[in-house]
């Protein structure tokens, strides 16, 4: 009989132990759980249509008139010259019966190496353009991505996302949209005071 009574007790013991430990556990779960809530629902979130904010940024606007027009200015010269090479292709075509073959020979090989100055000439023009676009692009995100430290802090945003088609973000509710916000922000801090242009 002593036996039995200390076999419940303990039993109870036991028992009201492991009760106590689960009454612990998800209270605490739980707390962690709303904190964690709390501090999701703190968030403000948003997002920005990046292509839309670069190609309506008046600064990105106006440096690509320049890289457009720089363009247009190397394609000129490049034709000018490439109709140069191409009259004195015609020169020799025909000169050339009347040249020695040494003569002919000569002028072959001038050739050859004008049109190798030409092509390289015409690279170099393309590799100093896509520089030109590739600064402009680096310059462009790091003077959005400043904008945008600054925009967050003085809206309350804890994050503000970059939508772009085959991006991260596949949806988002349209009431956290800000590009146009963000467009017009940036575009009043350019136009206060606008920068030199490209060299």
């Amino acid at each position: 009989m002593k036996k039995t009574f200390k076999f419940i007790g303990v039993l109870a013991l036991a028992s009201g132990l492991f009760y106590s430990c689960n009454q612990n556990t998800p209270a605490t779960t739980a707390d962690a759980s709303e904190s964690g809530s709390a501090a999701m629902a703190d968030m403000k979130i948003a997002f920005i249509k990046t292509d839309s904010v670069i190609n309506k940024y008046e600064y990105f606007k106006m440096k690509s008139e320049e890289i457009t027009e720089k363009g247009k200015k190397f394609e000129g010269e490049l034709q000018n010259r490439a109709r140069g090479f191409e009259q004195e292709v015609a020169n020799f075509q025909q000169s050339a019966a009347s040249m020695t073959m040494n003569q002919a020979r000569a002028k072959e090989e001038e050739l050859v190496k004008k049109e190798q100055n030409l092509m390289t000439y015409r690279n170099n023009l393309m590799q100093e353009l896509s520089a030109d676009e590739a600064n402009l692009y680096n310059d462009v995100y790091d003077r959005i991505q400043k904008f945008m430290k600054t925009f967050a802090e003085e809206n309350g945003y804890s994050m503000v996302l970059s939508n772009t088609r085959g991006g991260a973000v596949w949806y988002a509710n349209d009431g956290l949209d800000v590009t146009d916000a963000v467009i017009e922000g940036l575009n009043k801090e350019y136009n206060a005071a606008p920068s030199d242009s490209i060299k």
